[in-house]
């Protein structure tokens, strides 16, 4: 039995759901902005979200979906500070390569979309609801 073609609210309810992903990547990556390692294998590493296009043959349309979250093979970054606990036997500690610019950029666009989403979705229930009235 064939699959039921993909619906407006399944298309956006990926879509939704791959913004979510964006924008708790980005969070996580700014709560560890700043954050030290005794080592640079210990230190945090920024989460980077891979999307994937995914075609529905019976509808024609393309979505997305997320294939996975993945840590960034972005280096920390050595930082001299003898008086840190963490601190390994040469004084050193490793900080965490977040951008926090571009985070909160990345936050913002995600926010964006997953806000021009629901106002499609609100677009399309008052459509839906109108063309009931007519009948």
């Amino acid at each position: 039995m064939p699959a039921a073609p993909m619906t407006l609210f399944d298309l956006a309810q990926r879509a939704l759901s791959a913004q979510s992903v964006r924008m708790n990547a980005a969070a996580s990556n700014l709560a560890n902005a700043g954050a030290v390692a005794g080592s640079a294998e210990a230190a945090y590493r920024p989460l980077r979200p891979v999307f994937a296009a995914r075609l529905d043959a019976a509808s024609g349309l393309s979505s997305v979906a997320v294939q996975g979250v993945y840590q960034s093979s972005a280096a920390p970054i050595r930082q001299h500070d003898p008086g840190n606990p963490q601190a390994d036997a040469n004084g050193d500690v490793w900080a965490a390569p977040v951008d926090e610019n571009a985070e909160m950029v990345e936050m913002m666009d995600a926010s964006r979309q997953y806000q021009n989403l629901v106002e499609a979705l609100s677009t399309a229930k008052q459509l839906m609801l109108e063309t009931v009235r007519m009948k």
